[in-house]
């Protein structure tokens, strides 16, 4: 997998619209502590932060052999990225809190002998951010100041004013007030309509709320304030002058898109599945503009076509820029509608889970940038590919291929073997040990869990297509052990 230098990613990153402007205080000015955590939980955090990188793993490692939990492992690793990562810009440096959820999923559905492998190569992630963040500021979160939060039955309406002006001081003192105040499914609806109104830092922001989201489910809403601080910060970022007094480019499509829900039918949801209406849309979002992209998907829900048919294109899509294209910017296009999607199934507000299926259409041709005057690949037209073995072997076949041959070849050989009827858990499965055993960075992971997680929301032809176009950013069987997979397995074993 090649991924373009840092300065090219950069200048990628300006040219969607994403700067660094700090919020919180560098070390020239911030107090002796950041803030502090739940007294069962700090003092974990601080041996993350305090351990040196070269013997972090072997010092969590005996602890895990006297007894240390996974689940407050995660806590931790959650809390010292939030409290020690500035999350500005969404990605690079801060990926180490992007990748948690990810890590957690590659190691909750592998067996009991690799379950801690992908923690421990986050731990290490975690502490070469820190040391990177060091050198650029050393941002630390500061502590609440109490005099600013308002009161229970005013910090909605301040948080929603905060995030609609842009207002990053007033954001932070709101968001503690309503995250001590509402329920979770309250919380999650407001992040999930923030988290995709604008295309900065190329889908990152959507990608932060799915996955902070599902980690802090994970380890418990006790850890919500600082973690929904971080990440309300990092849904502001912004370049230039303030965005709700202009009308950047990035925002455009939300702007376009909150008109376009009103013509909405109300009973949108009732539709019904439509593979041609899927393959309509596909070839749109080769080649037609935003807005008629997302016009035509408005269309397609007051014709009857069901969501799902929707979807089905939309992901598809994703796949088919990662098999044209395999990069940087394709692969965020695979992992901003995973974080999308998941909001989607997740919200309880209907103008929200509108404004989701259209948002994703609008990043997907975002990410696309200007059509190409000659398709190289269409994923409704891949055709399965040959096998050379047979029965449980034919995986060998498969992973074999990912190592060597063009990504159509591998692409081919899994439509095949997916389509001769053997469950896509085989598949998943030797597709996620070898990404724990040879993954090498962020995006692996990010990518990774977030392709074997949305095949199963899929219809099952679609779900097909879709997992046998992820192999550009799949691990193939070749590839060579990461060196922290020996160095953790040492380190369990004492």
């Amino acid at each position: 997998m090649r991924y373009p230098s840092r300065r090219q990613f950069l200048k990628m990153l300006s040219l969607s619209g994403t700067l660094c402007v700090p919020l919180r205080t560098s070390a020239a000015t911030q107090p002796p502590q950041g803030v502090q955590f739940r007294a069962e939980i700090e003092p974990l955090v601080r041996i993350l932060e305090e351990t040196p990188r070269e013997r972090l793993l072997e010092d969590i490692g005996l602890r895990v052999r006297q007894g240390l939990n996974y689940h407050q492992l995660l806590a931790a690793l959650l809390l010292a990225g939030v409290r020690n990562v500035q999350p500005r810009p969404v990605g690079f440096k801060f990926h180490s809190v992007l990748v948690v959820h990810s890590v957690h999923l590659a190691s909750q559905s592998s067996p009991q002998a690799d379950r801690w492998l992908p923690i421990f190569w986050a731990l290490d992630t975690f502490k070469r951010a820190q040391a990177r963040d060091a050198q650029v500021g050393d941002w630390t979160m500061e502590p609440v100041v109490p005099s600013r939060v308002p009161p229970p039955h005013k910090a909605r309406q301040a948080f929603t004013e905060a995030m609609d002006q842009w207002d990053e001081a007033a954001a932070d003192a709101a968001i503690v007030g309503l995250s001590r105040a509402v329920e979770a499914r309250q919380l999650f609806d407001l992040f999930a309509y923030y988290g995709m109104r604008d295309f900065r830092d190329i889908g990152h922001k959507a990608i932060y709320v799915a996955n902070g989201w599902r980690t802090l489910q994970t380890i418990g809403m006790q850890h919500a304030e600082p973690i929904l601080r971080s990440l309300a910060y990092a849904l502001l970022a912004h370049e230039g002058s303030n965005p709700a007094k202009r009308d950047a480019d990035a925002d455009q499509p939300f702007r376009q898109n909150q008109q376009r829900i009103r013509e909405i039918r109300s009973d949108w949801q009732t539709g019904t599945l439509s593979t041609s209406a899927t393959v309509d849309l596909l070839d749109t979002l080769r080649h037609a503009s935003t807005d008629d992209a997302c016009t035509q998907v408005a269309a397609l829900l007051n014709r009857g076509i069901a969501p799902q048919s929707i979807w089905d294109a939309l992901l598809n899509a994703a796949g088919e820029l990662m098999m044209r294209h395999p990069g940087i910017l394709a692969l965020h296009a695979v992992t901003s509608l995973n974080g999308l999607y998941f909001a989607y199934r997740t919200t309880h507000d209907d103008p929200t889970r509108q404004l989701l299926l259209l948002q994703g259409t609008a990043f997907i041709t975002l990410f696309r940038g200007q059509p190409e005057s000659r398709q190289s690949f269409n994923i409704n037209q891949l055709q399965p590919g040959r096998l050379e073995q047979e029965g449980p072997e034919a995986i060998d076949d498969v992973f074999s291929a990912l190592s060597y041959e063009a990504n159509l070849v591998g692409a081919g050989k899994v439509l095949a073997f997916l389509q001769r009827k053997e469950p896509p858990e085989r598949f998943i499965e030797a597709a996620r040990q070898l990404l724990i055993y040879k993954g090498d960075n962020s995006h692996d992971y990010k990518y990774g869990s977030a392709v074997l997680e949305d095949h199963r929301y899929l219809s099952p032809e679609w779900g097909q297509r879709y997992l046998a176009a992820s192999v550009p950013g799949l691990h193939g069987s070749a590839s060579p052990d990461h060196a922290l997979v020996a160095r953790t397995k040492a380190a369990l074993r004492g």
